[in-house]
């Protein structure tokens, strides 16, 4: 049952990040729903996350570009049919 849940709040996280609603998540979703924490860092808006700007004010300068090119890879590695979109199954499964 524990399982079910799981798969159950996966899918309500996919609901949310599914902009166009046709029951899956592209990469530009994903890119852009898991952005919310660099745009919240990112107080002066230049799109780099400053040392300052980072948690523990330190840390090597983190473009938006660099950020995304991240949220790719572990997209790819979370898309286990490499079918170029996330269910709500691969969402919930740690990145491979």
């Amino acid at each position: 049952m524990a399982v079910n849940a799981q798969l159950q709040r996966s899918g309500d996280y996919l609901s949310k990040m599914d902009a166009d609603r046709d029951g899956r998540v592209s990469l530009v979703e994903y890119q852009d729903w898991l952005s919310y924490a660099f745009d919240g860092m990112d107080r002066d808006r230049d799109g780099v996350l400053s040392a300052a700007e980072q948690p523990g004010g330190r840390g090597k300068p983190l473009s938006r570009a660099e950020h995304r090119a991240r949220l790719a890879e572990r997209f790819r590695k979370q898309d286990v049919n490499r079918d170029g979109f996330l269910s709500a199954k691969e969402l919930a499964a740690p990145p491979q």
